[in-house]
């Protein structure tokens, strides 16, 4: 264990000594041939500019304890029923729920000491994805605009992704924080949504009957039906229109940006790997968008948190059967299609350069309920980080004896956010320019 001030990272030994050696290694040539200054070189070695970043959004609230952060030693009523395995990374170890992540643990870092101000779903939502609640004034920008903005569009390809069915939200609204917020809704996010078979969709053309990206064939007879769906739109609508058609229909009469949507080009090993899930599809379109070198993808776990509802697509609140639902359906499918990603990426030669991050809006309650079940906990929870500048097989933050508490410098949304503008190369100038996170510090222990 390594001690920096007032915060402890464990590191592989393998994996953690190698990234030393090659900084320590390439800071005197570097020195030998510009004589930079050593805070030159401290800066480069801070602002890794990942090209793009995928953040895998486990809508909802995944229980910490049940997967990444287990007390094996805590009372019956706060450990659960599922049993611990080793990891790659010494002193780290998972649930039973999640065997594949354990054996690629020297891939990426898992940060055990999240923290958030707020317990509700949409308002979490929001400060996880800006870093400030929504009553703190005007919404502020999500992470993904803010990359937006600084990096702007690839090609016809926009530069902010949302893969999934919708806004994230719960039943009574929506996270407000999803999009441009005080940059401009010229960046909030272009929407598509993957089925667990790899039908790709893109919700901006449903006003037009039977519209699929597979019928653009030509510009003449897509313009005839956005002319006749435009009449009847009512006037509050049309400027919306306006902007997420044009969008639209630029990538979609593009050759090179639809194939990036085209999942039959994969191999079917490949789309097996990642799983048949709309989880695990998402993934793969997602690994295609950042191959297309899109800036930002945001991968949503489902649209609504709630797992047992109308219309619901069971996300990560588990207020019921929590257990059950993270031993039969949602780690096998998150454990596969986190892996498959990883795997993917680092084959390609595209982790170096994508910053790969899963999280939720918070965690779960320590003590089970008396639904025999978790509710919400903001007071401490998980990431897991990997790619793009973030140094491998590390166990950052340390929870007390039942992951009630961080006993450790609490990480915060507005520190996520400042560490993944400073890997996307954004740094404190551009930020204060830009007027976005302000106060923010970085997660130096990823680093």
């Amino acid at each position: 264990m390594l001690e920096f001030g007032n915060f402890k990272t464990r590191t592989c030994s393998g994996v953690g000594r190698r990234g030393f050696l090659q900084t320590a290694a390439t800071v005197p040539m570097a020195l030998g041939m510009g004589l930079p200054s050593l805070e030159a070189v401290e800066t480069e070695r801070v602002r890794r500019k990942a090209k793009s970043v995928l953040l895998l959004w486990l809508w909802g609230g995944p229980s910490h304890i049940d997967m990444v952060d287990p007390k094996p030693d805590a009372p019956m009523d706060f450990r659960g029923p599922f049993g611990t395995i080793s990891t790659k990374t010494t002193g780290m170890r998972f649930t039973e729920l999640l065997p594949r992540m354990a054996q690629r643990s020297d891939k990426f870092s898992v940060i055990r000491s999240m923290k958030t101000t707020n317990g509700g779903h949409p308002g979490a939502g929001t400060v996880a994805l800006t870093g400030y609640e929504e009553n703190a004034g005007p919404i502020k920008p999500n992470f993904g605009s803010i990359v937006a903005k600084q990096r702007g569009a690839t090609g016809a390809l926009p530069p902010f992704f949302y893969v999934g069915q919708g806004i994230p939200r719960d039943l009574p609204r929506r996270i407000e924080g999803y999009g441009g917020g005080t940059l401009g809704k010229a960046y909030d996010p272009f929407l598509v949504s993957c089925s667990e078979k790899g039908k790709v969709g893109i919700p901006t053309l449903a006003m037009l009957p039977k519209m699929t990206p597979n019928r653009i064939q030509n510009r003449k007879n897509l313009l005839a039906d956005i002319d006749k769906t435009r009449r009847q739109l009512d006037s509050a609508r049309i400027q919306d229109w306006n902007r997420t058609h044009q969008t639209a229909y630029g990538l979609l009469t593009d050759e090179q940006a639809r194939l990036a949507f085209d999942l039959t080009q994969e191999k079917e090993k490949t789309r097996d790997s990642y799983g048949q899930t709309t989880f695990g599809q998402s993934c793969l379109l997602a690994r295609r968008l950042v191959e297309a070198e899109v800036p930002y993808v945001q991968v949503n776990w489902s649209e609504y948190v709630e797992t047992f509802t109308p219309n619901g697509d069971f996300g990560w609140d588990t207020h019921i059967y929590n257990f059950e639902l993270l031993q039969d359906r949602h780690c096998p499918i998150f454990d596969r299609a986190y892996c498959a990603l990883l795997d993917d990426l680092d084959d390609r030669g595209l982790l170096d350069s994508t910053l790969l991050i899963a999280m939720g809006e918070f965690g779960r309650t320590p003590k089970i309920s008396n639904r025999a079940a978790r509710e919400h906990w903001q007071h401490c929870y998980f990431s897991v980080w990997a790619g793009g500048g973030v140094q491998p097989g590390r166990c950052i933050g340390e929870s007390d004896k039942t992951a009630a508490h961080p006993i450790t410098r609490p990480i915060t949304p507005l520190m996520t956010g400042t560490t993944i503008s400073e890997l996307c190369g954004i740094g404190a100038r551009e930020r204060a320019e830009l007027k976005v996170l302000d106060g923010g510090s970085l997660i130096h222990e990823l680093l």
